[in-house]
């Protein structure tokens, strides 16, 4: 009988540890810079992932167990990237992580994933080259994703817009000093040279610059007709603000970034009119759109009414939903499975962007398209369509 009951309560603790071990919550990391020039992308990207999963966790989570962040603030620095990384994957043994605002932190840190396989998720981060980091035949298996319109989409549509559609035949280029910047004027160089174009003024410029005065001069100078920009938010200000001092405006033309709040607040009526592509406009012209513009509003109350960076936000949010599918598919938070299943999404995603329809194979682990893309336009201390 004592054999029995020992027997018995054995059998219970093991199956109370099994139950209390399924129940475990799955760690997703959340990397981003939460402060500094780079927050507005950072927090708009942490409160759609926050948003996206608190819905998952209402209607049960995944795999019967609810999902949590845990975030950490890059201060869009690599070093601290990287530091983040090492302490997400082998402190806290997230399944996952979302976020990268900045390239350059993104490229420094993703490596760790890489190689503890574990999958990360860009959703901001442009960079062409993030997803082809680690690629064949050097590398089996690629752990690195992105649901953000890369700098290879991005560049053609901005000359696109700046030489097809407006007639600009001189065009000087404004980017900043760091991977993001530098790498995007790459690749507008290529756009440029593709429409047999080349700029008449290369201009470089630091984070934290208040000054674009020298930068505009030789553009002015060259006959510029309009600037193409890569840079964020604030610089981005004081290009526009740099412009009206000098009494010289010409259109901006760029990246999304244009879209930043503090670029259009920073430069208030200057910035007006400047052009960029978009995977999200904050306009609820589909049911899924207008619910998830009216719960984000609901929950985190921006100033006036107008998410800081919609791209960001809406980015954010459907990352988590494509690793939700992800972990649900492979019945796993195993790294391999969960990138396997990525790689070969049986259901159709509903996010807010886009429905996402098998939108990862082996090979190609960047989910948008130029299809997903268009033109916004700063109008009214707003970024709306582009007419």
């Amino acid at each position: 009988m004592d054999f029995r009951l020992k027997l018995l309560a054995g059998t219970l603790v093991v199956a109370l540890s099994t139950a209390a071990h399924a129940a475990d919550p799955i760690k997703i990391g959340v990397a981003g810079p939460f402060t500094g020039g780079s927050s507005s992308m950072g927090v708009s990207m942490r409160d759609g992932v926050r948003l996206a999963i608190e819905e998952i966790n209402k209607n049960g989570g995944v795999l019967g167990r609810q999902l949590v962040a845990v975030e950490r603030d890059d201060e869009a620095k690599n070093e601290r990237g990287v530091q983040i990384a090492q302490e997400l994957i082998n402190k806290e043994q997230v399944a996952a992580t979302v976020g990268y605002i900045n390239t350059g932190v993104a490229l420094a840190s993703q490596r760790f994933y890489q190689d503890a396989k574990i999958p990360v998720m860009n959703n901001v981060a442009t960079g062409s080259v993030i997803t082809h980091q680690f690629k064949a035949p050097e590398y089996k298996d690629n752990y690195v994703f992105r649901n953000a319109a890369h700098d290879s989409i991005q560049a053609p549509m901005i000359v696109e817009e700046a030489i097809t559609r407006r007639g600009f035949k001189k065009v000087a280029i404004l980017a900043d000093s760091t991977n993001y910047g530098q790498l995007g004027r790459e690749d507008l160089e290529k756009a440029l040279a593709a429409k047999g174009i080349k700029a008449v003024a290369v201009e470089k410029f630091n984070i934290k610059d208040v000054d674009m005065t020298p930068q505009l001069l030789k553009s002015k100078a060259a006959g510029a007709e309009a600037v193409l920009t890569y840079g964020i938010g604030p610089e981005l200000a004081q290009i526009a603000n740099g412009m009206a001092k000098l009494g010289w405006k010409v259109p901006m033309v760029g990246s999304w970034t244009l879209s930043m709040a503090n670029y259009i607040d920073n430069s208030g009526t200057n910035g007006e009119g400047a052009r960029m592509p978009q995977t999200f406009i904050q306009d609820p012209d589909t049911p899924k759109r207008k619910a998830f513009i009216d719960a984000y509003l609901a929950k985190f109350k921006p100033k006036n009414n107008r998410i800081d960076s919609p791209v960001s936000a809406a980015q954010g949010y459907d990352s988590i939903y494509l690793l939700a599918a992800a972990i649900k598919q492979a019945n796993s938070t195993d790294g391999v499975k969960v990138r396997e299943a990525l790689e070969n999404l049986q259901t159709p995603v509903e996010g807010v962007v886009m429905t996402y329809n098998k939108p990862f194979s082996h090979d190609n682990h960047d989910a948008i398209t130029p299809k997903e893309v268009t033109i916004g336009e700063v109008k009214g201390g707003r970024v709306v369509k582009a007419q």
